[in-house]
C-alpha cells in the first residue's frame, strides 16, 4: 500500500483548498466494522487529476460532484479523483470501516471485567484513512463537522462539546481548522468526574470498571490540569483555542498519550490501579503538561511536514518538564528527565539510524512514523533547554508568542520558527539551529586541570564534537574533618565551549564537574582525581541533580566501554542505600539490571550481578523503612525482579504483603508470579488461580506474560504461535502481543530458547508485513531475542537486515537492538 512522499504532499497542497469535512459515523453495525459516511468540500486551484486517501473494509459508493465514481477504481489505499476543473468541489464517500486491535484508526476493546465495550480513535500520521476519508496531510487544514450514532448508553467524545440527539446520534461542535490527524472520537459507557476553570468544560474519563481509581486521584488531576492551564496562560499570550478540555484514559492505546484538541487520549498506565511512587505521580504529570503544550504548539500552530516533527514533540516535552517544575507540587522534575529520557536520548544519537532533531529530508510517512523517537523528544528538548539557558527565557517566549501570533491555525516550518525567535534577541539563532537541529551525534566534554604558577590552576574542556554549549562547571570540596563523604560546593563556573582561553581556578578540587545542572546536551568525562573522589563520595554531592549527571556519566562510560560494568555495580551497592531521590533509584538499579545484569556481564557471571543487586535492594528495603514508602516500593519491585531463588517472594505471595510493608496489590502480585514462572516455581494452575483474582485487563495481560515465561517447551510454543501464527482470526492485540512478547525471552532460560533465535528473524519480517506499523515495533521491541548476547544471533540479524525484507518499522527497529547488541558484545570483550 502506498505512503504519501513529501513530493506528493507539497504538489497536493499547492493544488488543492479543503474546506470542511462532514463526517457520519456509525457504531452499532457489527462487532468487526463501522460505518463512515463522509462529505468533502474542497477546491482546486487550476485543472488537475488528484487523490484521496481511505482504507475501507469495503467501499460501498463515491459520489463526486453528484457522479458516481467506480469503487473498483480504489488503488491501494487511493481513491482517485480524476479530470477536475478548477474551483468548488465536493465528494461523498460511503464504507464500512474494520475495526482495529493494535490502536491504529478506530480501537475496539471489549473488558474482560464487565463485558462493557469502548472504541477510540489514534490518527497520527496516516490511519485517519482507516476512519474516514481524507486529504491526509498536515498542511490542508479544515473545518470538520462529526456525527456519531453509538448505542444505548454510551457517551461519545470528541474534538468539541458534543449533545446528545434522537435515535442515538452524538453532534459535536464544528472545530476551527485542524489537520486531519488530529480529528478524534472516544465512545462507550464512560465513566467521568467534571469541572469548570476559566469558563472551559473540563473532564476526565475512564471505563466503567476503573471508575474507583478515577475518582481516587480526581482530585489529582483537577489540580494538575488547572496548574498548568493558568501557567500556560501566563507564559502564551494566545488563549486556549478550544471549546473543551476532556482527557480520557484508553484501553490498549499505543503511545503514552496523544494531543488531539480538546480530547487528551492517555493510556490507562497512567490511571493508577496499584501503589505507585511519587516519581510516577510526576511523570504523569509531565504527560499532562505534555499534552497540554500541544494546543498551542502542534494544534493551533501545526507543523507543515513530517521533517518538522521536533516543532511538536520537542517543545511539548520541553514545556512538560518546565511547567511541572514551576507550577505543581512535584519537583526534581529535571532529575527524571536527565536520569531517564535524556539516556533515551543519547542511546539514539549513537546508533547507525541516528539522525538530526530536525532532518533537511523526510520522504515520506513512513520515514516519518520512525522519527518519533529518544532524539525527537529527549535531544530534541535537551536543545531547547540549552537554547533558554543561551538566549534567556524572556526572549524565548517572546520569540514563542511571535510564532503563534503570525501562525496560528495554520501551518509552519523550522524557518517560520527561528525567524521568530530572531524577531526577540540579537543572538544568531540561525547559526544555533544549524549547529543543534541540523546534526547528529552527541559531543563529548572532557576537563584538563593544569597546574600553574603559585599554586594555580587552569581548566580547560576538551570538546568532542562541533556544537557550541553553555555549561555550568561545579568545583566540590569534602569539608574538612567530615568523615562520611559530604561534598560542598565550592564554586560554580559558567563557561561557553570551545573556549577562547583556559577558565582559571584557585586550587584543584576533589571533584570537577562538567555540565552541572544539565543545560546542555553532551556526554561528560572526569579527570582521575574527579572519578576517585566519584567512587568514594557519589551521595555526598548536595544536588540530586547533580548526582544525576554523575550517574549518567558513570553509564555512558560504561556503554562507551571505559568503566567496568562491574565497577558500575560495586558504585550501586555503596551509593544507592543513600540516595534518597527516587528517580534516581529508579533509573540506577533498571540500568544495573536490565543492561548490566542481563547483556553486558557474560552469562557465567550473571549469578554474582544479581546476588549484588539483591543484596543492595534488601538494604534498601530496610534502610527505607516506613518512612518514604515510594523508595521502598521501588526496592521491593526491582527485589522481585532480580530474585535468584523463588522462597522469599514466594512467601510474600502467600503472607499477601512484604513485612513491614507494602501490601501485595495487583500489580506486584503479577509481578512476582512472573518471577516464579521465570524461576519454575510457578504452573498454570497459580496463574489460572490469579486470573480469577484479578479478572480484569491488566490481569489478563499478566497472566499472558507469566504463561510465556513457563521454563516449559509447550508453553513456549504456544506462545511463539500466539505472537506469530497467520491465523489472522487469532491475532492479539497489541498489548497482548507485548505481554506474551516480554514473558518469553528470559536470561535464565537461553537453552531453552535456543532454537528460537533463528526462527525470530524471518517471523517478525513475516508479522509486520502482515499486521502493520505498531506490531511491527513491538515485535523489534519487545519479540527481539535480547538476551542472546553472541555473534552468531548477530549475524543472523545483519544477513537479514540486508536482505531488504523488513517493512520500515522492523527495519528501524531491528537495525537499533542489532547495534545495541554489537555494543553488550564489545563491553564484554572490554
Amino acid at each position: 500500500m502506498p505512503v504519501l512522499t513529501h513530493d506528493e504532499a507539497r504538489a497536493r497542497a499547492q493544488l488543492l483548498d479543503v474546506h470542511r469535512y462532514a463526517i457520519e459515523l456509525d457504531l452499532t453495525t457489527g462487532e468487526e466494522t463501522f460505518d463512515s459516511h463522509t462529505v468533502i468540500t474542497f477546491a482546486l486551484r487550476a485543472d488537475a487529476d488528484t487523490f484521496v486517501e481511505l482504507q475501507p473494509a469495503h467501499l460501498r459508493s463515491a459520489m463526486l460532484d453528484g457522479r458516481p465514481l467506480d469503487p473498483a477504481s480504489l488503488d491501494g489505499n487511493r481513491l482517485p479523483l480524476k479530470n477536475l476543473a478548477a474551483g468548488e468541489h465536493e465528494l461523498r464517500v460511503d464504507a464500512a470501516m474494520r475495526y482495529s486491535r493494535t490502536s491504529e484508526g478506530m480501537h475496539r476493546f471489549t473488558d474482560p471485567a464487565d463485558g462493557e465495550i469502548y472504541v477510540y480513535t489514534q490518527l497520527y500520521m496516516n490511519d485517519v484513512q482507516r476512519v474516514f476519508p481524507a486529504f491526509d496531510q498536515p498542511d490542508l487544514k479544515a473545518v470538520f463537522d462529526v456525527s456519531v450514532t453509538a448505542p444505548e448508553g454510551w457517551t461519545v467524545l470528541a474534538n468539541g462539546v458534543t449533545e446528545q440527539q434522537a435515535d442515538g446520534r452524538w453532534q459535536a461542535a464544528p472545530t476551527p481548522l485542524l489537520s486531519t490527524c488530529l480529528i478524534a472520537v472516544a465512545a462507550g459507557p464512560w465513566h467521568c468526574v467534571r469541572t469548570e476553570h476559566r469558563g472551559i468544560p473540563v473532564g476526565w474519563y475512564c471505563r466503567h470498571s476503573m471508575a474507583p481509581y478515577l475518582d481516587a486521584d480526581a482530585d489529582e488531576l483537577f489540580e494538575i490540569t488547572t496548574q498548568c492551564f493558568d501557567r500556560y496562560h501566563e507564559k502564551f499570550d494566545e488563549p486556549y483555542p478550544f471549546d473543551s478540555y476532556d482527557q480520557a484514559f484508553v484501553p490498549e492505546f499505543n503511545t503514552l498519550a496523544m494531543e488531539n484538541p480538546g480530547l487528551v487520549t492517555f493510556a490507562e498506565e497512567r490511571l493508577f490501579r496499584s501503589a505507585v511512587t511519587d516519581t510516577e505521580r510526576q511523570a504523569r504529570a509531565v504527560s499532562i503538561a505534555h499534552e497540554m503544550a500541544h494546543m498551542w504548539f502542534g494544534n493551533l500552530v501545526t507543523l507543515t511536514w513530517w521533517d518538522d516533527i521536533w516543532l511538536n514533540e520537542s517543545f511539548a516535552e520541553y514545556m512538560g518538564y518546565q511547567i511541572v517544575e514551576e507550577a505543581t507540587r512535584f519537583s526534581g522534575t529535571w532529575v527524571r528527565f536527565g536520569i531517564a529520557r535524556k539516556a533515551w536520548g543519547y542511546d539514539a544519537d549513537q546508533r547507525p539510524s541516528t539522525h538530526p532533531v530536525a532532518p533537511r529530508v523526510v520522504e515520506d510517512t513512513a520515514t516519518a512514523l520512525l522519527n518519533f523517537d529518544g532524539i525527537s523528544y529527549a535531544k530534541g528538548a535537551s536543545a531547547l533547554r540549552q537554547l533558554v539557558t543561551w538566549l534567556g527565557e524572556k526572549d524565548f517566549l517572546a520569540g514563542i508568542n511571535t510564532h503563534f501570533a503570525r501562525h496560528k491555525y495554520a501551518n509552519a516550518t523550522l524557518a517560520d520558527f527561528i525567524d521568530s525567535l530572531a524577531t526577540s534577541t540579537q543572538r544568531d539563532v540561525h547559526a544555533w539551529a544549524d549547529s543543534w537541529l541540523r546534526t547528529t551525534g552527541v559531543d563529548t566534554l572532557t576537563p584538563v586541570v593544569t597546574p600553574g604558577d603559585n599554586g594555580t590552576y587552569t581548566l580547560t574542556v576538551h570538546h568532542v564534537g562541533d556544537r557550541p554549549h553553555r555549561i555550568a562547571v561545579g568545583l566540590y570540596d569534602r569539608d574538612l574533618g567530615d568523615d562520611e563523604g559530604r561534598l560542598t560546593l565550592r564554586e560554580r563556573l559558567d563557561i561557553d565551549v570551545p573556549q577562547t582561553a583556559p577558565r582559571p581556578i584557585s586550587k584543584r578540587p576533589a571533584l570537577l564537574l562538567l555540565n552541572d545542572g544539565d543545560l546542555t546536551y553532551a556526554k561528560v568525562r572526569f579527570d582521575p582525581g574527579s572519578l576517585d573522589t566519584v567512587h568514594k563520595s557519589l551521595t555526598g554531592l548536595p544536588d540530586p541533580l547533580t548526582r544525576a549527571v554523575t550517574w549518567n556519566a558513570l553509564r555512558d562510560a560504561v556503554r562507551d566501554g571505559e568503566l567496568a560494568a562491574t565497577a558500575y555495580l560495586e558504585a550501586a551497592r555503596a551509593h544507592l542505600p543513600h540516595e534518597t531521590d527516587p528517580a534516581i533509584i529508579q533509573g540506577v538499579l533498571a540500568f544495573a539490571s536490565a543492561h548490566i545484569a542481563d547483556r553486558y556481564l557474560p552469562a557465567e557471571e550473571r549469578p554474582a550481578a544479581l546476588n549484588t543487586l539483591s543484596a543492595l535492594c534488601r538494604d534498601l528495603i530496610h534502610c527505607t523503612g516506613g518512612d518514604n514508602p515510594g523508595l521502598r516500593l521501588i526496592a521491593v519491585r526491582h527485589f522481585i525482579d532480580v530474585a535468584a531463588h523463588p522462597d522469599t517472594i514466594a512467601a510474600w505471595l502467600t503472607d499477601g504483603s512484604v513485612a513491614g510493608g507494602p501490601e501485595l496489590d495487583p500489580e506486584l502480585r503479577w509481578r512476582i508470579l512472573a518471577r516464579l514462572a521465570v524461576l519454575g516455581a510457578a504452573n498454570e494452575a497459580a496463574i489460572a488461580a490469579e486470573l480469577r483474582r484479578d479478572p480484569s485487563a491488566t490481569g489478563q495481560e499478566g497472566a499472558t506474560r507469566c504463561r510465556a515465561a513457563l521454563p516449559d517447551e509447550e508453553a513456549k510454543a504456544k506462545a511463539w504461535d500466539a505472537m506469530f501464527a497467520t491465523d489472522v482470526g487469532n491475532d492479539l492485540s497489541n498489548y497482548l502481543f507485548t505481554a506474551t512478547a516480554q514473558g518469553f525471552w528470559q536470561p535464565e532460560q537461553l537453552d531453552l530458547l535456543l532454537t528460537y533465535v533463528p526462527r525470530y528473524y524471518p517471523d517478525a519480517i513475516a508479522i509486520a508485513a502482515r499486521r502493520g506499523p505498531a506490531i511491527a515495533k513491538a515485535a523489534a521491541k519487545h519479540a527481539f531475542p535480547i538476551h542472546a548476547i553472541n555473534a552468531e544471533t548477530l549475524r543472523l540479524g545483519q544477513e537479514h537486515l540486508s536482505s531488504g525484507a523488513p517493512t520500515p518499522m522492523l527495519r528501524r527497529g531491528l537495525a537499533d537492538q542489532l547495534d545495541d547488541l554489537a555494543r553488550a558484545l564489545r563491553v564484554r570483550e572490554q
